[in-house]
């Protein structure tokens, strides 16, 4: 963890603007005008990319895909700007957080992969760049969506350690931990053989 230098009412402010700035439900509401329909009736009824994608729209996923990214990167880049580094670090926890358990959805969200990896490239950028690459890798190779957040996610604190990031790792083990609660459906389903493959609706 890194030092915490910034003053309480700023740390519970920059938590806040992380919880907003995640809690936008970038897929549905690209979903409705686009006119490709309510994503919770749609496949899995996830909020996310690969959801989105099962509407037929490659377009759609690619759009949602960057700005639930960007939802993560963007408070951590201004907190870390104009706060410091102990505020970056909690906005883009508070940014996962919200866009997993949103207020506008009943607390409802998604998993949170783009907006993990959106923070990480934020936080990060080499991390950020090795959790994406291992996401393609996996899911060249599988493709399984879920499966290949899995291993995104548990290789994060693995890459932290190897390039030496400590001050990230506890947040690296606690995002990692969450997508692995998020998806635990999933793994009962990559292990019943079950798991839908990308592009499927």
């Amino acid at each position: 963890m890194p030092m915490i230098e910034t003053s309480a009412a700023m740390l519970i402010l920059w938590a806040i603007i992380g919880y907003l700035s995640g809690s936008v439900p970038s897929g549905m509401i690209l979903a409705r005008v686009m006119g490709l329909g309510n994503l919770r009736e749609i496949g899995s009824g996830n909020i996310g990319a690969t959801n989105v994608l099962r509407t037929g729209s490659k377009k759609a996923a690619a759009l949602t895909l960057l700005l639930d990214g960007l939802k993560g990167a963007v408070p951590v880049l201004l907190a870390r700007a104009l706060a410091g580094e102990d505020a970056a670090q909690l906005a883009g926890l508070a940014a996962f957080l919200g866009h997993c358990f949103p207020v506008w959805l009943g607390f409802r969200g998604g998993k949170g992969v783009a907006t993990f990896l959106g923070l990480m490239l934020a936080l990060a950028w080499p991390i950020g760049l090795l959790a994406c690459a291992t996401w393609l890798a996996t899911a060249a190779l599988m493709r399984i969506s879920s499966l290949s957040a899995l291993v995104a996610a548990v290789s994060v604190p693995v890459w932290m350690l190897v390039l030496g990031h400590w001050s990230l790792l506890v947040l690296g083990i606690l995002l990692a931990a969450l997508i692995l609660w998020r998806h635990s459906a999933n793994i009962a389903r990559i292990r019943a053989g079950t798991e839908p493959k990308i592009g499927a609706k």
